[in-house]
């Protein structure tokens, strides 16, 4: 369901062209669990940029369900992100002046759905915060906080979840709970997931690793 085919991906700086991605090349299937490691600065969360439709390779392809995703215009890569890709990210990038709720409720109003409201309480409820959804992110700890940008990321149901460090702001119990949560979701709805990350023991959960050094794949665990 989503393809890499030879992606490299540079980036220009004073004059010169800094390679940051060399010929990445993999295929994760529906409802496959993947964790991409490596050190700071070996290109993962460029590639978790590009794998998303964030941005466009320089070189090679990536696919999403048969979509060419360097191919398609900005706009058509947004709706596609809007109705198959789901996001949670190390700093949980909620809306601060929206109730836990009204964070949850944002994806399904843009997705047009009738029931915005009840939805995003019973995803509150299957994350275990049904009864702090009037609270605002600030009156929320850190765990409370990425378990609603968990539900957020769940709430349109999406095809895959792309997570960036998911616990990188969080202890070590208060992050298990959170992985424990996003393993069941993934179980629960067929979702892809896809955890970038430097946490060899989170990655150790995954299915699938892939460790990247100096922007090429240096070991994949299918391979």
């Amino acid at each position: 369901m989503l393809e890499c085919e030879a992606i490299g991906h540079d980036y220009s700086s004073a004059g010169r062209t800094l390679t940051v991605l060399k010929d990445i090349t993999f295929r994760i299937e529906d409802g496959g669990y993947l964790a991409i490691v490596g050190p700071s600065g070996s290109g993962k969360t460029t590639l978790l940029g590009l794998l998303a439709g964030l941005d466009r390779p320089t070189r090679g392809r990536v696919l999403l369900e048969g979509d060419d995703l360097g191919r398609l215009a900005e706009d058509d890569r947004a709706r596609l992100r809007r109705s198959k890709v789901g996001f949670v990210f190390q700093s949980f990038q909620l809306i601060p002046t929206l109730t836990a709720r009204e964070n949850v409720q944002v994806p399904l109003e843009l997705a047009g759905t009738d029931r915005a409201a009840p939805v995003a309480q019973e995803l509150l409820d299957r994350v275990g915060l049904g009864a702090r959804s009037h609270h605002y992110p600030s009156q929320l700890s850190g765990g409370e906080q990425q378990r609603v940008a968990l539900a957020r990321a769940f709430s349109t149901r999406p095809r895959i979840l792309f997570a960036d460090e998911p616990t990188g702001n969080l202890d070590a119990a208060t992050g298990a709970t959170v992985v424990e949560l996003m393993e069941s979701l993934n179980a629960e709805f067929g979702t892809t997931l896809v955890l970038v990350t430097h946490d060899l023991d989170l990655a150790a959960r995954a299915r699938r690793n892939i460790r990247l050094a100096d922007g090429a794949i240096v070991f994949d665990s299918a391979a």
